[in-house]
């Protein structure tokens, strides 16, 4: 099922010089954006406890999902990336040939946007379907396996909610 749908949704790929490159703004440069976004809604957060809850827990949940958890996973269990797997697979994306799974970019902004839907829910769904677009986005170009990214946001969910349940309620 994972070969099929990276098929699938690689096949869109090397078709249209925009449509690459709308991508490749998806796949690589999105989480930029988001945590723009982020930094910007901080700084306009009038009240400091909420200010401080709120980046403590996408600071929290961002480092135990991608900088633990991620690289504990990568140590048991190894998975190559499509463009090393496959022969007939040129990623639209410069990437190494290191372990795909889970996504370290479906860990880290999955982490911010349901972290980000915790705090404040009609902005987490757009964060939420900006880190969906951006997992798509990495499967099109030939970087990750779709199982990578379920993989990453599963991380991820479990993550936030872990730090969720550590912050103090008091705060937020």
């Amino acid at each position: 099922m994972d070969l099929y749908l990276f098929h699938f949704l690689y096949s869109f790929a090397h078709r249209s010089w925009l449509f690459d490159q709308i991508v490749i703004f998806f796949a690589d440069y999105s989480g930029y954006a988001l945590i723009g976004f982020f930094v910007w809604l901080l700084w306009k957060e009038k009240n400091n406890a909420k200010r401080i809850y709120g980046a403590s827990l996408v600071a929290l949940a961002m480092i135990l999902s991608r900088g633990i958890i991620t690289e504990i996973i990568r140590l048991i269990y190894e998975k190559p990336r499509p463009f090393v797997a496959l022969e007939n697979v040129t990623a639209l994306v410069n990437h190494s040939a290191s372990n795909a799974f889970p996504s370290g970019h479906a860990t880290l902004f999955f982490a911010l946007a349901l972290a980000v839907l915790y705090i404040n829910k009609k902005t987490g769904i757009w964060f939420l379907g900006i880190a969906i677009v951006m997992g798509v986005a990495r499967v099109i170009a030939g970087a990750h396996w779709p199982l990578d990214i379920m993989g990453g946001a599963a991380v991820a969910a479990v993550s936030a909610f872990i730090i969720r349940k550590i912050l103090p309620k008091q705060a937020a």
